[in-house]
């Protein structure tokens, strides 16, 4: 039964299974995000703590540990699209993962993995036993597997559960798009539990046991996800697509001295391979110099079948539309960095703004802990998706037409729009908190030493649920709109790009930080980022922020004004956001 269902998408259609897979699907994606961010979500406090390291050590491990596991998504989502698929990428990934939170989990359990424990009293890391080689070596070793993991899992996960559904029926395409809304759903559900339950066990109870229960939830992970193995629909991988696009860009450029036809739709080489995995794509007039790669000449030559014997001199039609789809969606994704910087600042700052403001529970001794705050932002978002999904969609639907309600670009404008607010909200306040700490502050932080603001800490909710409901609508798009809109052999790479995206972020908001930190100590009215915020302007920087976001929403809409969808031949296009903002172009 397997063999028949390793297949091309095109074909046998009766074996979309959706509806039966989902629940594997679903329940496995829920149990690897419990697992992996329940070991990662406190690492950095595991390695102070248990390992000794210092601070800058431990971050400079994390942040290389993460931004490595980013861009592995690249090379996974290669491998994955060019020789394995998607079902045996998983398979091994989900392994690797489990293996890696053993590895980590047995660090905290055998003491002889981890340096003994400080002299009691000691408040200096550098007086406390160092990692030994060999601890560090298992250490890296579990780190190592869990990064092939990540770098498996990430980019095709999403691709493979949205591959259980016929995109050619339209309850599979309205399967598609609430699944990817379901995805996210689990993913801030399992952030949500990981942050809290499990962050607790082993901050308070027990670090074997808080490692060992995310290996558990991952092992239950892997089980749930071969359960289903006779159910999925695994898509054959298609040869490397890279060499296609490659190939596009090498034909143009030797026939760049060329003149176009009048009618490129009629007169180009068009040869499209019968066991093709790839959607037939009409002729757009975008990239028009890419066509010249399927202008066929008395030195190219054609083989039997109809295709090309000089794939390095001629190239289908279909195969130039396919490197047009990638290159219309990089302006998109450009789009989103300084939409991920500004959220990258709701989950740091708002930390060092909590610290400093009245953290007290009503009239209790009890401080909410400052970390705990980015659980209004998930609250938020897993809140807002089942009411988006299940009442705000059909009842959009009724008025558009449209499958989701509204097009892609537009949940992407929306969700960009709303992360605009919720800085200016942020600077306001961030105004109040800042006024209050230096007028009416309720006490003094003893390890910053710097004054609490007698504002409630509650404040920052309303900005971190506004950001999570952001988050909903754009981040869930791009995921959308990266499987939709890539061809359908490269839609694992096209899963990675949101990770890759992650990636550049925050090296983008680290350098914003670093030049406004820079250039504001120098001015007349001080740094803005200090140490101690009621001496800065923290409120400025977020809405400098914001100010960022406006040009870069202009920007957004600009580039969604010129996007055509994948599909759409001609040269219309449009778009529209809201009622009373339209664009087509002609």
């Amino acid at each position: 039964m397997d063999s028949m269902m390793e297949q091309p998408a095109d074909e046998h259609r009766e074996n979309y299974r959706g509806a039966k897979a989902m629940p594997f699907v679903i329940g496995n994606e829920t149990f690897e995000k419990l697992g992996s961010t329940g070991t990662l979500s406190n690492l950095l406090v595991y390695l102070t703590t248990v390992f000794h390291m210092k601070s800058i050590t431990a971050t400079t491990l994390v942040n290389i540990f993460n931004g490595t596991t980013n861009i592995a998504t690249l090379l996974g989502a290669f491998l994955c699209d060019t020789y394995f698929g998607r079902y045996k990428t998983l398979a091994f990934a989900s392994i690797a993962s489990f293996l890696g939170m053993v590895v980590i989990a047995l660090t905290a359990a055998i003491s002889k993995l981890h340096p003994p424990r400080c002299a009691r009293g000691t408040q200096d890391t550098a007086a406390c036993p160092a990692i030994t080689p060999w601890q560090m070596t298992f250490l890296l070793s579990g780190l190592g597997l869990l990064v092939i993991g990540g770098g498996g899992i990430r980019p095709c996960n999403l691709a493979f559960g949205a591959d259980q559904f016929n995109p050619q029926t339209e309850s599979g395409r309205k399967g598609i798009t609430s699944f990817f809304n379901w995805y996210y759903f689990t993913f801030s559900f399992a952030m949500m539990i990981s942050l809290t339950v499990v962050v607790y066990v082993q901050s308070d109870i027990n670090w074997a046991w808080g490692l060992a229960i995310p290996a558990f939830l991952m092992f239950c992970s892997c089980v749930l996800f071969f359960a289903g193995s006779r159910i999925y629909v695994k898509v054959k991988p298609d040869g490397s697509p890279l060499t296609s696009v490659v190939q596009v860009i090498v034909a143009a450029v030797k026939k760049r001295k060329l003149e176009l036809p009048e009618q490129p739709w009629l007169s180009l080489f068009n040869h499209i391979p019968a066991r093709s995995i790839n959607s037939n794509l009409p002729y757009t007039d975008q990239f028009r110099f890419l066509d010249k790669a399927a202008i066929l000449t008395t030195e190219d030559q054609i083989m039997s079948n109809g295709s090309t014997a000089t794939p390095w001199r001629l190239c289908s039609l279909q195969q130039v539309e396919e490197v047009k789809c990638l290159l219309r969606v990089i302006p998109i994704w450009a789009s989103a960095l300084l939409y991920y910087t500004g959220l990258i600042q709701q989950q740091t700052y708002v930390v060092f703004q909590a610290l400093q403001s009245n953290r007290g529970l009503g009239n209790t001794n009890f401080k909410i802990p400052a970390a705990s705050y980015a659980i209004f932002s998930m609250l938020g978002l897993t809140i807002w998706i089942p009411i988006y999904d299940r009442l705000i969609v059909p009842w959009l639907a009724k008025y558009t037409k449209k499958e989701g309600g509204i097009t892609i670009l537009q949940k992407m404008g929306v969700g960009m729009a709303l992360g605009i607010v919720t800085m200016l909200i942020s600077g306001m306040v961030e105004e109040r908190r800042r006024a209050l700490a230096i007028s009416s502050p309720v006490g003094v932080d003893s390890r910053s030493n710097v004054n609490v603001s007698s504002l409630s800490a509650l404040w920052l909710a309303p900005q971190l649920i506004l950001i999570g409901i952001s988050e909903a609508f754009t981040i869930i798009a791009q995921i959308e709109l990266y499987y939709k809109q890539f061809p359908e052999n490269m839609r694992s790479i096209g899963g990675s790009l949101s990770f890759v995206g992650v990636a550049v972020s925050s090296y983008l908001s680290g350098f914003l930080i670093s030049m406004v930190h820079q250039i504001t100590k120098r001015s007349a009215c001080g740094d803005w980022l200090p140490e101690d915020l009621s001496k800065g302007r923290l409120d400025l920087f977020y809405y400098l922020v914001a100010a960022l976001g406006v040009v870069n929403m202009g920007y957004f809409i600009v580039c969604a004004k010129w996007y055509k969808y994948k599909g759409n031949g001609g040269a219309t296009t449009t778009l529209e956001i809201g009622e009373n903002l339209m664009f087509k172009r002609n």
